[in-house]
């Protein structure tokens, strides 16, 4: 009997991998069959999309992102600085947000992802104003609107300045209410299953905004629920030297002091490590959210991937927050890889596959996902497609490195789990113009 849920995506323009050239048949939330070069599926559909026109991935995994620093892009305070200035900069202005800029931001960050084709977000939430204490119930809410899978992270600040930290006392909290939100969050929306649409995972914001013990404390927490941690690490010369000067121990050094050197850690941006630390990182199985828009624009440096992935760890993509990147593109950010880490490595080292290849299996991994990330059978049906009629591929040859080479921004066609969320260019059910309209009013209260 014909299943009424079967759908081949047939005949794509470029695939990743020839094994799915002729397309690839999804019923229900999964990847049912991989369809050879001009052949037909071997199993009943009562569905056809015409893919002849478009380039097929998997959805993009975005690693690394501050949801609400959509309200803060190109702020007037925080052009033309460094990480540490930027952030003493920024931090007055965060304290003020208020819960429906915490809404409006998340769901405009996750549609300038899901346009970019990007089907799963981790999010990096650490500001806990008065007022903000459930903001990730608020992110959560928005994304099942949306329909996007996402990994939430409880982030939290506990060290002001008062305590020799970079936040003003008004955005951190008591370690304990951090870890009883902690525990709250994940055990309301952390699904452990296959095909989760939302996890939850414990994210102490840096070694200059957080005590040795909340670190410590949110390592036990996570072991004990079984998810992930993450945190900034090794972003800048600067850190480095705070960690020197409070700790009296290198970065990584202080990583592994507090217990967060596993696989069950991945770090945001991973830039100032030296040969040793690459291979402790490595040993461990820690994975890496390359964040390159962010680390150009903050001259924070680049991060050594290869190296990390030789070493063994996980190497994904993060567009990190807007405010730092100006933007949410995660196919923008896959072309801004592989240019940075081209001036790195050179040409013949960093192809196109392999930057596609760190946002989706990569960032996967990351996440300690292995059910999404690729095209295959059994994995979860979430796919990008995208077109090559702009006038900047015209003339172009290679589709698939045509899509990075010439600077593919849109995607036309957004799948995620088994449903359609974008449909030629539009979020299915979304008043975009409306959204962004409200977006710029509330940015303009934060200058």
């Amino acid at each position: 009997m014909q299943n009424p849920n079967t759908l081949w995506i047939k005949h794509p323009l470029a695939t990743l991998d020839a094994a799915c050239a002729g397309g690839v048949v999804v019923q229900g939330n999964t990847i049912a069959e991989l369809v050879p070069a001009g052949g037909t599926p071997a199993m009943a559909v009562d569905e056809v999309f015409d893919a002849s026109g478009h380039v097929l991935l998997p959805g993009l995994i975005n690693a690394h992102h501050h949801f609400y620093q959509t309200l803060t892009r190109a702020h007037p305070v925080a052009l033309n600085k460094a990480l540490f200035s930027w952030l003493v900069s920024l931090y007055p202005v965060w304290a003020r947000l208020h819960p429906e800029m915490v809404e409006v931001s998340t769901q405009l960050a996750l549609s300038e992802l899901l346009l970019s084709g990007c089907t799963t977000a981790s999010d990096h939430h650490y500001l806990f104003p008065a007022g903000l204490e459930d903001a990730i119930d608020m992110q959560m809410a928005q994304a099942h609107r949306l329909g996007v899978r996402v990994h939430l992270t409880r982030g939290s600040m506990s060290l002001g300045k008062e305590q020799g930290g970079l936040p003003p006392q008004s955005t951190v909290q008591s370690e304990d209410a951090i870890l009883a939100d902690s525990e709250r969050l994940i055990r309301r929306y952390h699904d452990h299953g296959e095909g989760a649409m939302t996890r939850v995972a414990l994210a102490p914001c840096s070694p200059f905004s957080v005590s040795t013990e909340l670190m410590r404390a949110s390592a036990s927490l996570a072991g004990h629920h079984g998810v992930q941690l993450h945190t900034h690490l090794a972003e800048t010369h600067d850190e480095t030297e705070f960690c020197l000067k409070m700790f009296g121990m290198r970065p990584v050094d202080y990583l592994e002091s507090v217990g967060w050197l596993s696989n069950r850690v991945w770090l945001a941006h991973g830039i100032h490590f030296n040969d040793d630390e690459i291979i402790r990182l490595g040993k461990a199985g820690v994975g890496i959210a390359h964040c390159p828009s962010s680390n150009m624009l903050l001259a924070s440096g680049q991060c050594p991937t290869l190296d990390l992935e030789t070493a063994g760890c996980p190497v994904g993509i993060g567009v990190d927050g807007s405010a730092s990147n100006d933007g949410s593109n995660m196919i923008m950010e896959v072309r801004q890889a592989l240019l940075l880490q081209r001036l790195r490595y050179g040409a013949e080292k960093i192809t196109h596959q392999k930057v596609i290849g760190w946002a989706t299996r990569g960032s996967a991994a990351c996440l300690g996902r292995n059910d999404i990330g690729e095209i295959a059978v059994g994995k979860q049906a979430d796919l990008a497609l995208f077109r090559l009629d702009d006038i900047q591929f015209a003339g172009a040859g290679d589709p698939l490195a045509a899509l990075i080479l010439c600077g593919a921004y849109r995607a036309d066609e957004v799948m995620v789990a088994g449903r359609w969320r974008v449909r030629n260019r539009h979020i299915e059910g979304l008043d975009l113009d409306r959204l962004k309209a409200r977006q710029r009013e509330l940015a303009a209260i934060l200058r």
